[in-house]
């Protein structure tokens, strides 16, 4: 076949003249002829939901001519009179735009009860000796996690932190740290303007941060002495070293029995040492610190010969020094990589400090370093302790955590969890890794491993790895039993949501539905009942309550699958303006997303939607705006927004009053990224500064972000810098005489022009508790 682009179009163009779906096709086209370059597979899926996407509610006799999920391939052939046309027809369902996929098992940790959790850690944290402390700050992290309190779980991270009595954890939660704060890089000069490094936790010296350790030497008394020479020689390459004996025999025991004791090398002036794989640069070096106690700036290969002599004869206090002196050579991951082998077969803690530290700065990159992934995921637990101390738990949760969210199925990510199994000292950090480690190897297919995992975490004391346990008796054929785990948890332990949304799964008809009613009765934040149930019901043709059913989800929470599942409904019944509505809300909260299972970018999709809607002028646009901000359509508004944002407006505020959107859905990462987009668009100075004033708050810098609401006002007296000025003061004083501030700036920022859409937002939900008062005083407006 002629593969070139013009070959595809005709291809493409010929099938259309007398398909059954000839304009959604022609659109197809349309997007090919436009783009001039193309994957055929990719192209072909747009047509095959477009081909699903027409008349769904076709009679049976219908259905048999329509077109599903054509595969590029054999329709070729077909075209080619290699096939019959017969062969690639099958009913036509909506299948492909309304399918509902299980929930996963996730990897988090989920107790039973997550108040007495969090006041058991409460309370061992105010009796707790100092060193646990960062322990169990970690273990409320992974609580916070399992229930989505993004705020509260870098809370806790930065209470281990500061709490952390060692430089490991130092090291480990400070790079957490940074890990979690990644989109601060983006404002880096901005924090530097503020005179705030952006980089919080930088390189350390490590070698200050460990303390050196005081090392005695028993000695044998000069009495005691069979010799009395204080010089003696050692023979090394045929060089004669000069060394004091006495000062040598301090430098360990063994030295101290050789020299002063009661063996032969007590008699002799002249020792020979050629065979203890010293040089006699190296042996004139350790001559000079028995009398000085200072290594001088020696190169790196014999600082590595004596390390390992010092290892030999025992001798803490060179060790020691050589330690510290090795640790300054570690300037990048190579040096790291190279020495971290030295450190842990020689002991070395300060150097396999400094090599961890290099690893964890920029630890995302460095796990896809092969030399880098073997040293973590082939440590043995004294090689762990060498390397972390007594911290290892807490630097493979950080690793694990880093590696599933690169890839949960690769090989590291899986060998990283087995050293976190390995790590866990207590009960509750058993849990969480044995059922984290069940969670990846489900992922990856293997089943014996993964059950003996969830079996493990389950036994001592996480109830939702039943779950998994449930999840692989189905996947083994055993429907019935999967059932009856979950039908035994149901009737042992609290009733919990997940158990009913987990036993539905092995259920069909009324009972599926029964259990999922249930799920959404005992935790009405679980989204995988909406949309089953919205699903269910579009297959009955019942749109309406279809429709009504997944807003009920959309209405509290803004899950991506949830938009995807009601944009496939509204192609499914051709509402294409509601449609390219909620998929520019997709692209607002992810650019990148891919839908259908992942087979299609959502930007292409949009492209076809497109094709169906009338385009609004900007007028039409401002007016849909203040329509749907008015009435809090939030969707309606963020995809009236993208619109806006391809027109020629002034694209600083439009970028602003997104992030409002986001911030009120409780998508923080979206909104943050379009604050950093309206500072980059900003029209004026003083608007530049009421942006980076929100985006300083919002990164937890509120005192640098007050500052730069007075200089906006300074400039210009504006609604917007007022009204920040009142949020954060709001937000950030515990001073009950802070009311009166904020009441003043409310007054100050309704006194200045906007343009209504904020004005009429100063209302309940958008300023803390504390100043509910403010509200009556514009209430018009």
């Amino acid at each position: 076949p002629d593969l070139s682009v013009e070959g595809i179009e005709s291809w493409l163009l010929e099938w259309s003249s007398h398909a059954l779906v000839g304009t959604a096709t022609k659109v197809g086209v349309g997007y090919l002829v436009i783009a001039k370059e193309g994957n055929l597979v990719e192209i072909w899926e747009f047509l095959s939901l477009f081909c699903a996407m027409r008349n769904p509610f076709l009679s049976d006799s219908c259905k048999e001519t329509q077109l599903h999920h054509l595969n590029p391939q054999s329709w070729l052939q077909v075209e080619r009179g290699k096939l019959s046309k017969a062969s690639t027809y099958t009913p036509s369902s909506i299948e492909s735009l309304i399918r509902v996929a299980e929930p996963p098992i996730l990897p988090l940790f989920k107790p039973i009860d997550y108040v007495e959790v969090l006041a058991q850690i409460h309370e061992e944290l105010e009796s707790c000796p100092p060193h646990q402390r960062s322990d169990l700050y970690l273990l409320q992290y992974h609580v916070f996690r399992g229930l989505g309190e993004g705020k509260l779980l870098q809370r806790s991270l930065c209470s281990a932190w500061r709490k952390a009595t060692s430089v490991h954890e130092k090291l480990i939660f400070g790079a957490w740290l940074k890990y979690e704060k990644q989109g601060e890089e983006l404002i880096s000069d901005l924090l530097a303007s503020c005179g705030k490094c952006s980089q919080e936790f930088d390189l350390m010296d490590i070698a200050s941060e460990i303390p050196g350790e005081n090392i005695h030497v028993d000695r044998t008394s000069d009495s005691d002495l069979a010799n009395d020479s204080s010089t003696v020689f050692f023979l090394v390459e045929g060089d004669l070293i000069a060394c004091d004996r006495k000062k040598i025999a301090s430098l360990s025991t063994p030295f101290n029995a050789m020299l002063n004791g009661a063996f032969t090398e007590s008699h002799l002036e002249i020792i020979d040492m050629s065979k203890n794989g010293v040089s006699a640069m190296a042996m004139r070096e350790i001559s000079k610190f028995s009398q000085m106690e200072v290594l001088g700036d020696l190169s790196l290969d014999v600082l590595m010969e004596i390390l390992i002599f010092a290892n030999k004869f025992c001798c803490e206090g060179l060790k020691d020094a050589c330690d510290r002196k090795l640790a300054s050579f570690v300037s990048s991951r190579q040096d790291a990589i190279d020495l971290m082998e030295c450190a842990l077969e020689e002991n070395s803690p300060v150097l396999a400090a400094s090599c961890l530290q290099m690893f964890l700065h920029e630890l995302s990159e460095c796990l896809k370093d092969k030399q880098v992934a073997m040293i973590f995921s082939t440590a043995k637990k004294q090689q762990r302790l060498i390397m972390a101390g007594h911290a290892s738990f807490s630097l493979y949760c950080f690793l694990c955590e880093v590696a599933m969210n690169t890839d949960p199925r690769s090989d590291i990510t899986a060998d990283l969890l087995e050293r976190l199994v390995e790590s866990a000292t207590n009960n509750m950090q058993k849990q969480l890794a044995c059922h984290q480690l069940g969670c990846v190897r489900l992922l990856r297919k293997e089943y014996n491993e993964a059950e003996q995992n969830f079996t493990a975490a389950f036994e001592a004391g996480h109830v939702y790895s039943a779950a998994g346990l449930a999840r692989l008796l189905y996947i083994k054929g055993d429907k019935a039993l999967a059932y009856e785990k979950m039908s035994s948890v149901i009737s042992s332990y609290t009733l919990l949501g997940w158990m009913y949304q987990e036993r539905s799964l092995y259920l069909e008809g009324d009972n599926k539905l029964e259990d999922l009613d249930k799920a959404t009765e005992f935790d009405p934040t679980l989204i995988y009942p909406y949309m089953y149930r919205a699903a269910s019901l579009m297959r009955k043709q019942d749109v309406q309550a279809s429709l009504t059913e997944i807003n009920r989800v959309l209405g509290f929470k803004l899950a991506l699958e949830c938009l995807e599942l009601r944009f496939g409904f509204y192609l499914a019944l051709e509402e294409y303006s509601n449609a390219l509505c909620d998929i520019q809300a997709i692209l607002t909260l992810s650019p990148e997303y891919r839908m259908f299972e992942g087979r299609v970018a959502a930007s292409q999709l949009r492209t076809l939607v497109r094709e169906h809607v009338e385009q609004w002028t900007t007028a039409d646009c401002w007016m849909q705006l203040y329509d749907r901000w008015s009435l809090v359509d939030d969707i309606g508004s963020l995809s009236v927004i993208y619109q806006m944002l391809e027109s020629d407006a002034a694209k600083g505020v439009l970028y602003f009053r997104q992030s409002l959107l986001l911030l009120r859905l409780n998508c923080p990462e979206a909104a943050m990224r379009s604050l950093q987009l309206a500072r980059q668009h900003a029209g004026s100075e003083h608007e530049r500064l009421v942006y980076e004033g929100w985006i300083l708050y919002d990164t937890g810098h509120c005192v640098e972000g007050l500052r730069k609401a007075e200089e906006s006002i300074a400039l210009q007296r504006s609604f917007e810098a007022f009204f920040f000025k009142a949020y954060a003061l709001a937000d950030s004083s515990l001073d009950p005489s802070c009311s009166a501030t904020v009441i003043s700036l409310l007054e100050d920022a309704l006194k200045c022009p906007s343009d209504r859409l904020r004005k009429g937002q100063v209302r309940c939900d958008d300023l803390p508790y504390n100043s509910v008062k403010c509200f009556s005083l514009d209430i018009n407006s």
